[in-house]
Formats: structure tokens, sequence, C-alpha cells
């Protein structure tokens, strides 16, 4: 075959694979928000705990408000992932990405999360929690208005690089950071470090309209995590940066 031959050849495989290419980017399926759980699930947190945070969510999944704030988007549509993580070697993906439009398919994934069971988990890493839901994020098939990585947990990030490492990784990368400060006051359970809360503000939380919530026991641990997943589903693209919000129960 002559060069000239071969350079039509050439070309047309070139454009062939580029309409491809554009193809599958034109078909990722748009969404208002990309958003990962990432839920601490180290040794500090017993098994009461454990099992407070999964009903919380559960729960939280299957409340109207949280379908209506999904609803009331733009788009209408969210893609969610839930996470369990401890050490910088300890993360399991609980349910894959999914979407989430309505109250059928949040009550679809309320349920998924029910049937799984709870990671077992070590120390505690909230970088390299973060660092794995930044990785979730990227591979993500969606084409996402914002992405938010929602971060709970009851303790400071004591393994792994510096947990505001990670944070500025992520806040560079585009994405948000919110976060659950779990602060249980019960004397009977592992105590949680008085000033969790302003360590999320300073350390964990970034990017923008980002903001902590604060929950202190037992009983206000349903609705807090229910407030804070509808403020940051109903969160506007370009929302001023470091929108500190603390919530406490």
């Amino acid at each position: 075959m002559r060069c000239s031959a071969w350079k039509a050849v050439t070309l047309a495989l070139t454009v062939m694979i580029g309409l491809g290419n554009s193809a599958r980017a034109a078909e990722k399926l748009a969404v208002d928000l990309a958003l990962v759980l990432a839920v601490d699930v180290s040794l500090s947190v017993d098994e009461g705990e454990k099992g407070l945070q999964r009903v919380g969510y559960i729960a939280a999944w299957r409340d109207k408000r949280v379908a209506d704030a999904i609803r009331n988007g733009p788009i209408g549509k969210i893609a969610v992932t839930f996470v369990e993580w401890s050490s910088p070697y300890q993360q399991a993906v609980v349910i894959p990405w999914r979407i989430v439009e309505d109250a059928a398919s949040a009550k679809a994934f309320a349920d998924a999360l029910e049937k799984s069971p709870i990671t077992p988990g070590t120390t505690t890493s909230i970088s390299g929690g973060i660092d794995f839901a930044v990785k979730l994020l990227q591979k993500r098939e969606h084409d996402a208005a914002r992405q938010v990585i929602d971060v709970s947990g009851d303790g400071y990030s004591d393994v792994g690089r510096p947990v505001t490492e990670a944070r500025d990784a992520a806040v560079k990368a585009g994405i948000t950071i919110n976060g659950l400060a779990v602060i249980n006051e019960d004397p009977k359970k592992n105590a949680a470090p008085a000033d969790l809360d302003t360590y999320y503000r300073d350390n964990v939380i970034g990017g923008p309209g980002s903001f902590y919530v604060v929950s202190r026991n037992v009983e206000g641990f349903r609705e807090s995590l229910l407030k804070k997943l509808v403020l940051e589903i109903a969160m506007p693209a370009g929302a001023e940066p470091a929108a500190t919000i603390a919530r406490e129960r």
C-alpha cells in the first residue's frame, strides 16, 4: 500500500477513535451531585456506635426530605456511594455508585445498605479515607455539577499522611469535603475528643460550600445526619468557600 493510502487509513482511524471518545463522553449521565459517604469504622467506634451510624444513614435515605432535596435540584438526580474506612490500607466500598432521583431509588439505596455487613476496622486515618474517596470520584462515570466527600467520624486522624494534605489535594481537584463530628458524651462509651468539632473545622472540611455538623448524643445523631444530607444535597454549585455551619444536638 502506498504512503498516501496509509495516511488516509491512519486519518480515518484517528477520526473514528475521536468520534468514539466523544460519544462515550456524551453518554455520561448528568447529575447535580456526586457524593461519597465516607464513614469511620475504626476501633474507637465501638459496635454500638457503628450500628448507630449505619441505622442513621438507613433512616435518612428513607426520609422524604432527602428525596425531595434531590428532586428539587436543577437536574433532579445525584450519584452516591457508601464507603467505610479506618487505617490507610482499610477502605471498603459498601454500596457502589448508584443514581438516586426519587423516593423509590433512595429507599433502594437504604435497603441495600441495611443488607450489607459493617466493615471491621483498626486505626483512624481520615486522610486515607479522603484519598480513597477522591479516587472513586475520579473514576466515576457521571457528569456531576458538584463533587462532595462526606466524612463522619469520632476521632482525630492518627496514622497515614497529614489529613490537611489529603484535604488540600481534594480541594485542589475541585472536591468539597463536609464533616460530621460524632462526639458521644455518654460516659459509658468511648470518649471522643472534646474539641473534635473544631478539629474537623480546621483540618478536615474544605472547598466551596464546605461545612460540618456535630452530634453530641445518641438521640440527636439521626436528626444531625439528616439535616447534613439535606443541606449538602441542596447546596448550590458555586457556593461560597468554607461556609462553616455547625449544628449541635
